[in-house]
This record gives C-alpha cells, structure tokens and sequence, in this order.
C-alpha cells in the first residue's frame, strides 16, 4: 500500500495511476482534517464488488466455505476434460 499527500500525487499523477493500475498497489492520497482517498485499479474494484456480492448472500457464503473445506480435506475427483472439435 502506497501513500501519497494531494501535491505529490498532483505531480506524479501518471506514475501514480500506472502504480495502482499496472501492479495492483493501493494508493492511499493523503489531506488535510484526514479526509484521505484510497485509490485502487477497476479491476480489484470489480473484484471487490464480486466478492461482496458472493459473501454477502449466507447461502453462497456457505456453499463457498463448504467447497473450501472439501478442498482442503482432499474431497474432491481430478477428471480429464474430452477435446470437442467442431465437426462433433
């Protein structure tokens, strides 16, 4: 996670947003009476957004965390997948 105060990231804008889009960094921009801005990439935002909507409904969480578990047990089958060409 980076940290910026308002002038610097005024100056290094591009440098900044490539930071945050390129490498997935967490900017944070600093100001005054701490009203600070987190700045992070659309995609890790739609990503968040996409998590928060799976966790928050109790049935996916469940069946996630349930998956998560069989996983970590060794429940589950490793299956080869069948090449289809389109003439099939």
């Amino acid at each position: 996670m980076l940290a910026v105060n308002y002038t610097e990231l005024r100056g290094n804008m591009k440098e900044c947003m490539d930071k945050v889009s390129d490498d997935f960094e967490t900017l944070i921009v600093t100001r005054k009476k701490n009203k600070n801005i987190v700045m992070i990439s659309e995609e890790t935002y739609n990503n968040m957004i996409e998590n928060m909507h799976l966790m928050g409904n109790q049935a996916n969480y469940k069946w996630l965390m349930e998956s998560k578990k069989q996983l970590e047990d060794g429940l589950f089958q490793v299956k080869e997948l069948i090449e289809v060409t389109a003439d099939e």
